[in-house]
């Protein structure tokens, strides 16, 4: 096995269950629902999937639990996917380095820059709790180690709003105001986990139907501009996610 390089994260490179198979892993990307206030004739695009107002937060993190990109703003109603989608086609948007990806769950297309789990095959942690449970095949090892890893996203969300108690109700201002808030709130949080490194915070936990896990038919083919056909983009990115969950299979068995 080659040596890992020097800017292979360190949760992956020091361990056999990640390396060398998301050696170009960097982060993961998720969506968050914070309460928000609205009133007007948009109140119900801002009502999410479980009846609550909210603005839809997309985030990608590092494995240090520091922010990289956050896009605030959307409606509670917007789907992640299409937030992924206004985040890439902005000018100052995010970027995805030459040959590495982000972990995404099944909320979002299976593509080279943003690797999702099978669907269709136990995914959540939970799923692989107790005696027996354990994985079955080269799906559900990969789904495990996929969930393992990706799992940095709902634990910065939930130091994220343990820290900032003023998220946990709808903040009393104007709209565009809550949205900045939340990216000052993002920039605070990273400074502290930069000069703080004894940085330590009681994790609340996420509630993780907050983020979506079901991609909405006829999102998954805007999600990119197009330079390979999108059925292509999904044939490659579905053939290497096979060939890693066979590696992991293979080295486990």
């Amino acid at each position: 096995m080659a040596k890992p390089g020097p800017f292979v994260p360190s949760k992956i490179r020091e361990s056999t269950r990640f390396y060398p198979y998301f050696k170009d892993c960097i982060g993961a990307i998720d969506g968050t629902h914070i309460p928000a206030m609205v009133r007007g004739r948009d109140v119900s695009s801002y009502r999410n999937r479980h009846g609550k107002i909210s603005q839809n937060v997309l985030a990608a993190c590092n494995f240090d639990l520091e922010f990289m990109y956050v896009l605030s703003g959307w409606e509670g109603s917007a789907h992640d996917s299409k937030l992924l989608h206004d985040a890439l086609s902005r000018r100052n948007g995010l970027k995805v380095p030459q040959g590495k990806y982000f972990l995404v769950d099944c909320g979002f297309p299976n593509r080279r820059q943003f690797l999702a789990p099978f669907r269709g095959v136990r995914y959540h942690l939970q799923d692989f709790a107790g005696h027996g449970n354990d994985p079955q095949n080269e799906n559900e090892l990969f789904n495990l180690r996929h969930a393992s890893l990706r799992n940095v996203i709902e634990r910065i969300f939930g130091i994220f709003k343990s820290r900032f108690t003023i998220f946990k109700s709808a903040p009393p201002f104007p709209f565009k105001t809550q949205a900045e808030l939340v990216l000052a709130c993002v920039a605070l949080h990273n400074f502290l986990r930069k000069e703080c490194r004894s940085d330590e915070f009681p994790i609340e936990p996420v509630d993780e139907s907050s983020s979506s896990s079901v991609l909405p038919v006829n999102e998954e083919e805007n999600l990119e501009p197009i330079v390979q056909t999108q059925e292509q983009q999904r044939e490659n990115a579905n053939a290497w996610r096979a060939t890693i969950a066979l590696d992991m299979w293979r080295n486990a068995t």
